[in-house]
């Protein structure tokens, strides 16, 4: 049986989350790596938004929002009952404040932006991080859940901004999370490496009227 398609960039955020979940809800995939600025035609056939993670399934349906592919792998088997910890608020202020203030305090040239005034903003959103892991080793109990796993690769990308500067926060709940996390097994595993692939299609894509799909399926 031919496995998902999984077109991933190993440093995005919303494809390492994706990862996690399909790894821990068992799900056999093929990963191919893209580049950003050379994506394969057949990501663009799948999602002509262009954006990663896309996950191919073998009928051809395709998911292409990371969050949707989290459910959708942890739907028919959930061994760590991270469905269980959905908190959707959560997730949102994450995706949305957090995100933004995050791409303004590491990219403040592209946004045209003030570095330390989006970086303090951060840090106050961190601070009800923060809160929430007093009385727990995780945001949604003593166990990893989905929401962890949301939110765990932005906070990592805000804390290698500047490394010295996180350390130095007074967030000791969010660093002792964020440490238990990217020190875990699944994350590990998400982010072996891989080569880009440049040309690949899926047997069972079902195209737009108008493209064709080109290019052989290569073994992974």
């Amino acid at each position: 049986m031919t496995a998902p398609i999984l077109y991933s960039f190993r440093r995005c955020p919303y494809a390492m989350r994706a990862r996690m979940a399909l790894l821990v809800g068992g799900v056999a995939f093929d990963r191919v790596e893209v580049k950003l600025r050379d994506k394969p035609a057949a990501l663009l056939a799948a999602s002509p938004k262009g954006t990663v993670p896309v996950l191919v399934l073998p009928d051809g349906r395709v998911i292409d929002e990371s969050l949707d592919i989290m459910r959708h792998a942890l739907a028919t088997n959930d061994p760590e009952h991270w469905l269980a910890g959905d908190d959707t608020s959560l997730i949102a202020a994450n995706d949305g404040p957090f995100k933004r203030h995050l791409d303004r305090y590491k990219y403040p040239d592209r946004h045209d932006s003030n570095a330390p005034e989006h970086r303090a903003a951060g840090l106050v959103l961190l601070g009800a991080l923060e809160t929430r892991l007093a009385g727990m080793t995780n945001l949604c109990g003593n166990s990893r859940s989905l929401t962890d796993i949301a939110l765990i690769p932005f906070v990592r990308q805000f804390a290698a901004v500047d490394r010295n500067w996180f350390a130095a926060q007074d967030i000791p709940q969010v660093q002792r999370w964020l440490a238990m996390h990217v020190a875990s097994d699944v994350f590990v595993m998400a982010m072996a490496k891989l080569e880009p692939i440049k040309s690949v299609s899926h047997p069972n894509l079902v195209l737009p009227p108008a493209r064709e799909k080109n290019g052989q399926w290569p073994s992974l």
